[in-house]
């Protein structure tokens, strides 16, 4: 049986609509986002820490 509960505290990186979702949370753009999950790994509280300490 397969788990497809999500992960709300991960940024699914390669996901548009997560990544679009992130964007327009924090005002980034998509590539910043993409940018600070390859940066600071994909927790959703390090995403945002760095996109916001802009």
């Amino acid at each position: 049986m397969s788990n497809s509960k999500q992960d709300r505290s991960k940024v699914a990186g390669g996901q548009d609509y997560e990544v679009k979702y992130e964007a327009g949370k924090t005002g980034a753009s998509k590539s910043e986002v993409k940018d600070a999950v390859k940066s600071v790994g994909n927790s959703r509280s390090a995403v945002e820490k760095r996109l916001t300490s802009k």
